[in-house]
């Protein structure tokens, strides 16, 4: 019986398996659940920030923010300069805790305390991988947000003497966690382009570290980690968190920024027998003058007609900054209703040559160039009378060498008394874009007057920085200032050679009232074009 029972199960368990397998294959062919959908696959272009934040959750902030900067260049960076950081970074401690050590150190009774040892060791710092935020501001500088961490190995060991005892401190184990923001103003142009560094932190810092006394390590003692901690941190807030900034200056800002030191007067006096330009056998002469290594537009004469020996007797007032460098440049051209206006000669005068506060009359020949060696040179082409005067800044008229962002220079020596100088300066526009073409310029106009930056080619985010002034006799307060911004084809025949970009009026009361104002304004008649005008309104008191 057990031989067939056994031989009965093995039969039972082949015929069930098989049975099993027919009617599990048949109920999954048939048997398929209706309500099934297939998975939706969707790019990840298409995914809105609450799904790629659950897909993603360590996703940089770099990604996520256009505010923040990726800064892995910067990491690498640092760390291929730190052993050199490190010695400057220790040179500008040391100059800045000596005074604080000097100024502390009475109220506690102690003779001297000196660093025997100051290195920064071998880990440099690095900025938090998910970004640096960047603010874009108007003014002429540059605001970033790092958050730092840094567990490095430094070397610091301070003696301190007192009552005749000498004491060894040294750090150790030291790590840091702050938020500082870094300033860099202004911006010069001159390298490394700022001329200061503001630093303050957003928040208390986090500071850890060990401090070792004859051999021993101080913090051990129950209470008074705790207690270090928090007065580091008091103490770090009072001194360094915002608005509390540390200065650290970079360059000279006078010889950054090259201030003035003083006014060259020039009297464009008369022309005498100039060419003829004209088919009718005559010319419309007209003077252009400015100082080189200056950015300041030309200054101009008005135009005498038909005329080949002009009397202009019209003065004008140049800011010199370098009277060893700079030169006076004068042309002389032909004014043309239609078309480009021809150069009819130029010469220039080197201020080094002028006896300061002494007039000198000058009877100049017009050249066509400057080039001593240029034949053409030598055909007469009229002559140009000036007169000029260079009158230096006394000590107590030198204007201040760097302005602070709000602030406003004095009008030049010759300033309208109960007026001023309107400053208007032209920084860039955003989003300016033509149907035909996009070579976008300036036109101001004021009084009837226009002036014009240069065009730039296809560009849709020009940046021009040119400065234009207007000397007025009284302030411009119920005036206002007409920007436009257009588009000058660069080929010849086109149906369209101008298009209007669009265009802004500035009433003139805000800034006589502010003395300076600098603005993104939208552009009228442009969809999303904006342009940024910085106004000053300088007054000689």
């Amino acid at each position: 019986m057990g031989i067939i029972s056994t031989i009965m199960g093995f039969f039972g368990f082949g015929v069930g398996t098989s049975i099993g397998c027919v009617i599990g294959y048949y109920m999954f062919i048939y048997f398929q659940p209706s309500d099934v959908k297939d998975p939706v696959v969707r790019p990840l272009v298409e995914q809105d920030s609450e799904t790629l934040q659950r897909m993603f959750p360590e996703i940089p902030l770099w990604v996520k923010n256009p505010d923040y900067d990726r800064v892995d260049w910067l990491n690498k960076f640092i760390a291929h300069m730190w052993p050199y950081l490190d010695k400057a970074i220790c040179k500008t401690a040391k100059t800045i805790a000596k005074p604080i050590i000097a100024e502390q150190i009475p109220k506690y009774k102690i003779d001297s305390v000196e660093f025997e040892a100051l290195t920064l060791g071998t880990l440099p710092p690095t900025i938090q991988g998910n970004g640096m935020k960047v603010y874009v501001t108007d003014e002429k500088e540059l605001i970033m947000e790092p958050v730092l961490k840094w567990a490095g190995n430094p070397n610091i060991t301070v003696g301190v003497k007192a009552f005749g005892l000498k004491a060894t401190v040294q750090v150790i184990d030291l790590q840091v966690f702050a938020s500082p923001r870094v300033t860099l103003k202004p911006l010069v142009p001159t390298f490394p382009c700022f001329a200061n560094i503001f630093v303050s932190l957003m928040e208390k810092p986090h500071v850890d570290f060990g401090l070792k006394l004859l051999g021993a390590d101080v913090m051990s003692i129950p209470g008074l980690y705790r207690f270090v901690q928090d007065l580091i941190k008091e103490q770090v807030a009072m001194m360094y968190l915002w608005p509390k900034t540390l200065v650290v200056p970079i360059l000279d800002p006078s010889k950054a920024m090259r201030k003035p030191v003083g006014i060259l007067t020039v009297k464009v006096v008369r022309a005498i027998k100039l060419k003829k330009k004209d088919l009718l056998g005559a010319s419309d002469p007209y003077v252009k003058l400015k100082l080189t290594e200056d950015k300041l537009p030309s200054k101009k004469t008005t135009v005498r007609h038909k005329n080949l020996n002009p009397e202009w007797n019209e003065e004008f007032h140049l800011v010199v900054k370098d009277p060893e460098s700079q030169a006076l440049e004068l042309l002389v051209y032909d004014w043309e209703q239609v078309g480009k206006h021809d150069k009819m000669g130029m010469n220039v005068v080197p201020l080094k040559d002028l006896t300061p506060e002494e007039s000198k009359v000058m009877t100049l020949e017009l050249l066509k160039n400057m080039d001593l060696n240029d034949v053409q040179n030598e055909k007469s082409r009229g002559q140009l009378v000036i007169e000029l005067l260079y009158k230096p800044f006394k000590e107590d008229e030198m204007p201040n060498a760097v302005e602070e962002s709000d602030g406003v220079e004095k009008a030049p020596e010759g300033t309208p008394t109960g007026g001023g100088l309107l400053v208007v300066i032209i920084h860039e526009a955003q989003d300016v874009e033509g149907k035909n073409h996009t070579n976008p310029y300036a036109k101001i106009t004021f009084r009837g007057e226009e002036r014009k930056t240069k065009y730039v080619k296809k560009n849709r985010d020009p940046r021009w920085e040119e400065e234009f002034q207007f000397t007025l006799e009284e302030p411009p307060t119920n005036e206002k200032l007409h920007v436009e911004v257009a588009s000058v084809s660069s080929r010849i025949g086109l149906l369209h050679p101008k298009e209007v970009l669009g265009y802004v009026t500035i009433n003139l009361a805000d800034v006589v009232s502010n003395k300076r104002i600098n603005q993104k304004y939208n552009l009228i008649d442009s969809r999303h074009g904006k342009i940024q005008i910085e106004l000053q309104w300088r007054t000689s008191s």
